[in-house]
């Protein structure tokens, strides 16, 4: 009887490592779809210094970004308009060519305005924050990452930006780059001029195509893109950041922000400094 256990056993195994090997290794992988991913909301906020009424709204950002975090609330002022400039067309300091081109691109036409996620323009300001919310509640069809490199010599910034597809995406990808803590003049509620105001997160160029770059990524699969620009002498270094915006024809479907100068590498410029400060004493 054992003898006839043993050898039927023999014949199972036998059968079970046979149907094993009989299937292809590419069979044997099962694809696990990635896990949601947080949204970030990009707030694009067509602002100008001449504009009274635009403190305000650049105060509700920051709660806003104080409520959500601010890697969660993605915020970038487009100084533009006719609160941009003079009665004769010349530009304020913070005003750029490109933050006209978005602001006649969606036809905006009263500041502060807003567009949450590119879903319209939003010209009454008490409502960002009820957008807001509403938007934060999604999941992000992606999970977009940004790691930069700067050289001090050169000025040149090389940013990466990784897409990890959680659903397919056929859209854009845009490449911009802001400063926060900028001291320039801007007209308040009051009608004073303020000579020291703090301007944060100000756009100041696109790295890649100011209408961004076709951006397809499928299902489960992951897409890279590089990209290098040599920064504005007239900027700070160590306010600059990137920031990457992936959308399609629904708005924004995920945005990110990240220095271009690490806060770590920051810190070792600094120390470095200090350093060198002391010896020469």
């Amino acid at each position: 009887m054992k003898i006839y256990f043993y050898a039927f056993s023999a014949i199972v195994a036998a059968v079970t490592l046979a149907a094993c090997s009989n299937i292809d290794e590419d069979e044997r992988l099962i694809y696990v779809q990635p896990a949601d991913v947080a949204k970030h909301v990009l707030i694009e906020d067509f602002t100008g210094q001449a504009c009274v009424n635009c403190p305000a709204a650049s105060e509700l950002i920051a709660q806003m970004q104080e409520e959500y975090g601010e890697e969660n609330i993605i915020a970038v002022g487009l100084y533009s308009g006719s609160f941009g400039q003079n009665i004769r067309g010349d530009f304020y300091p913070l005003t750029t060519e490109l933050g006209n081109y978005y602001y006649n691109l969606y036809g905006v036409s009263e500041q502060p305005s807003a567009m949450i996620d590119r879903h319209g323009v939003n010209s009454n300001y008490a409502t960002w924050p009820a957008e807001v919310y509403n938007c934060i509640q999604d999941s992000a069809k992606v999970k977009l990452d940004i790691t930069n490199s700067y050289d001090a010599a050169t000025r040149t910034a090389d940013i990466t930006v990784s897409a990890l597809a959680v659903k397919d995406i056929s859209g854009t990808l845009q490449v911009w780059l802001t400063e926060d803590n900028i001291i320039s003049w801007q007209y308040m509620s009051d009608g004073s001029a303020d000579a020291a105001y703090v301007h944060n997160h100000v756009f100041r160029t696109a790295v890649n195509d100011r209408d961004g770059d076709s951006f397809n990524v499928s299902e489960g699969t992951t897409q890279t893109r590089t990209f290098s620009i040599t920064l504005d002498e007239d900027w700070a270094a160590e306010n600059v950041s990137a920031v990457a915006i992936v959308s399609d024809a629904g708005g924004v479907v995920q945005s990110v922000k990240a220095p271009i100068i690490a806060k770590d590498e920051d810190d070792s410029t600094e120390q470095e400094a200090e350093e060198e400060v002391n010896d020469n004493e």
